[in-house]
């Protein structure tokens, strides 16, 4: 049974400037899970120890991590990307701004959840996913319960969850999965708060391709509940 939550590893053939850097940037910035355990300290895998480290699953060509590290230098980020074609779009972004605040994980991205440090990450990213739309895929849809456990793991309490889609299915389902969930809450104040994205909101490429469709996407964001008063919490679902 297939349960990777992503499609294709590569696409077209890079263009020469583009597998170089591939070859030789993402060596050295690509982040190293140890076999069978955790990273002991996620500071210890920039030059310089930041004061938070944040992850985006599924950073597609990278413009939208490229611009939170330009915007946030003394923070730390980990961008998971599998396509290698959207890793190269990345790294060419990396080398022109001259970002030393990016590591990139460049497999699936279990394998970093189950590696990253309990209460190690203080914003989570989840921008556009594949919402996998037929019901023989939903299995492979990354927001799940035992997806949710993993982030309250890994996440600080009081850490932000972003997560945005243009797919309404995918949104709902997102919603329920997440409201089911003892140890996140969703931040909302009023009916229209999911049609606007947060005040510090950078667009990506796929949610200016939604607008072009003429489609409104939809930005949910949820904190972490202290571990303390999770414990207490009842399911809103």
């Amino acid at each position: 049974m297939d349960t990777r939550w992503y499609g294709r590893r590569s696409g077209k053939k890079l263009r020469p400037g583009r597998q170089a850097l591939v070859e030789t940037l993402l060596p050295k910035i690509r982040l190293k899970v140890p076999t069978g355990g955790r990273i002991g300290s996620l500071a210890d895998c920039f030059p310089h120890a930041p004061k938070d480290v944040w992850l985006e699953i599924g950073f597609g060509g990278g413009e939208h991590l490229a611009a939170q590290a330009r915007a946030h230098p003394d923070i730390g980020f980990i961008g998971c990307e599998p396509f290698v074609n959207g890793v190269a779009s990345a790294l060419t972004l990396v080398e022109h701004d001259g970002l030393t605040n990016i590591r990139i994980f460049d497999d699936d991205a279990r394998l970093i959840l189950d590696a990253l440090p309990d209460a190690s990450i203080g914003r989570l990213f989840l921008l556009f996913a594949d919402p996998w739309p037929k019901r023989r895929h939903e299995r492979r849809r990354l927001v799940s319960g035992n997806t949710l456990d993993q982030f309250a793991r890994l996440m600080k309490d009081g850490a932000e969850f972003r997560f945005a889609s243009d797919h309404m299915d995918y949104v709902r389902w997102t919603l329920e999965q997440v409201l089911r969930h003892l140890s996140f809450a969703w931040l909302v104040c009023g009916a229209g708060d999911w049609r606007q994205p947060p005040p510090d909101w950078i667009e990506t490429r796929y949610e200016a391709k939604a607008f072009r469709r003429g489609e409104n996407p939809v930005y949910l964001r949820f904190f972490r509940r202290p571990r303390a008063a999770a414990a207490d919490e009842k399911p809103l679902l």
